[in-house]
């Protein structure tokens, strides 16, 4: 069962006996999660009505009712996207997830009915060694962003994809290059992305996706392809966003070309701006990472993308975002946010304070007018796998990529995933609980929008 507390069923079970209810009359569930007969005579009352007084002072409910005011100035075309590129791995792993009312259902139909009107889809090149294990963290590639994507656009949000141009995870720092690339020059590097980009992006548009961004790059503030020089990343880009552009003709729709980058209160967003400019790189957002417990404050943030509206022109967004409603973790495997773990929280650890710190960014965006396109919380839907299946956890993230790494990535990333391989770091700030329930927070799209 979800969220009924032991005081519900005791102070049921023990209204039944009072009544006289028959066995048959009590719920199977309570029957399931309670050790006291309904057969019991009515002398057990005044024991069950002790006991669950107990039980209330020791445990006091969890408030669940997150509340946020509307943000004002918000345009109409404002995305509120959530990063899903987990969900296969997780479903195959046996998560399973719920609506408000308890039933089972599609996470993705949950966020849209919440107010989310864009998934954003992780791409990797060839996420698997040479036996075709899979290095975890999802397992992305082309053929599961299409799963996911189709589903996306089933329930009426557009698709964000997310090209890394590498094999596994690729941030500040690092950015390794696809095993198939290596050695490649400058030239057919560009040339490899090219045709990766149109390749990748053909087949999903092929298969129905209605794909209204395109992100080339993952957080390539010091980098892409394990190149660092700001000449030969450009070239390599402009390859990306001409296959965009053609396929954008081909299909006859819009497609918003994405750099995203990371660290805004230390990278100089204003020299990436102008190395983008200076080498014609034909794109349209210029997306920052924002996670509020590593990345300075709202003011700068804004400032620094209010900087790249007013010099370059640009749209802005926050392309990755979240916080913590709890520390508790739910499989074993250590969070990337704890107690104690030196990261500032400026709001409260609960589903309020979750809520409050993504309405406060967005409110920091709609000081910046129109030109501030978006904001993507970034896996939701991240919660522990099951360890009731006959499975240990280790085993299925190893066998279905649902952890953030698998051992079998160790050959391509020896020095992060060989030796931290595991499960999910990131299950205290999604906006299920670990039993795959939507919080209150997940209510926050609609209610920053009004509604």
């Amino acid at each position: 069962m979800r969220r009924k507390s032991c005081v519900f069923l005791l102070t049921l079970i023990a209204g039944l006996v009072m009544t006289g209810c028959s066995k048959q009359e009590v719920p199977t569930d309570a029957v399931v999660e309670s050790s006291v007969a309904v057969e019991e005579t009515v002398e057990v009352e005044s024991s069950i009505e002790t006991e669950s007084t107990v039980v209330a002072e020791a445990e006091p409910e969890v408030d669940h009712s997150a509340e946020i005011e509307p943000v004002e100035g918000l345009s109409e075309d404002f995305v509120f996207g959530c990063d899903m590129s987990m969900l296969i791995a997780q479903e195959n792993s046996g998560v399973v997830y719920y609506n408000e009312a308890g039933e089972e259902q599609d996470p993705l139909l949950t966020l849209a009915n919440n107010g989310v009107d864009s998934i954003r889809i992780r791409i990797w090149n060839d996420p698997y060694d040479e036996n075709g294990n899979g290095y975890g963290g999802g397992n992305n590639d082309t053929a599961t962003a299409i799963a996911i994507g189709q589903r996306v656009t089933e329930h009426g949000m557009t698709a964000f994809i997310d090209y890394h141009y590498s094999d596994f995870w690729a941030d500040p720092k690092k950015q390794m290059l696809p095993k198939a690339w290596v050695g490649m020059t400058t030239e057919e590097l560009a040339d490899a992305i090219y045709v990766f980009t149109k390749d990748s992006l053909g087949q999903i548009l092929a298969a129905g996706v209605d794909v209204s961004m395109v992100q080339l790059g993952n957080e390539i503030t010091n980098g892409m392809c394990g190149e660092n020089n700001w000449t030969n990343i450009c070239m390599m880009l402009k390859g990306g966003c001409q296959a965009v552009r053609e396929l954008e003709e081909e299909y006859g729709k819009e497609i918003q070309i994405v750099m995203h980058f990371a660290n805004p209160h230390t990278a100089d967003y204003q020299k990436l701006a102008m190395r983008l400019e200076k080498n014609e790189v034909d794109y349209d957002i210029f997306a920052t990472s924002y996670y509020p417990f590593w990345n300075g404050t709202l003011e700068n943030m804004q400032s620094v993308l209010q900087g790249i509206v007013d010099n370059y022109g640009k749209k802005v967004m926050v392309a990755e975002i979240s916080y913590p409603y709890t520390f508790e973790d739910g499989d074993n495997n250590q969070n990337s946010l704890y107690e104690n773990c030196g990261s500032p929280f400026n709001y409260e650890i609960s589903e309020q304070g979750q809520a409050e710190a993504v309405r406060d960014c967005v409110e920091a965006l709609a000081a910046i007018g129109d030109a501030a396109v978006g904001i993507f919380y970034w896996e939701p839907a991240w919660i522990p796998v099951p360890d009731d299946t006959g499975m240990t956890r280790s085993e299925i993230w190893e066998k279905y990529g649902s952890g953030w790494a698998s051992s079998y990535a160790s050959v391509y990333d020896p020095n992060d995933a060989g030796k931290y391989y595991g499960g999910s770091a990131w299950d205290n700030q999604a906006l299920f609980d670990h039993e795959g329930n939507p919080l209150s927070s997940i209510q926050m799209f609609n209610m920053m929008k009004g509604e």
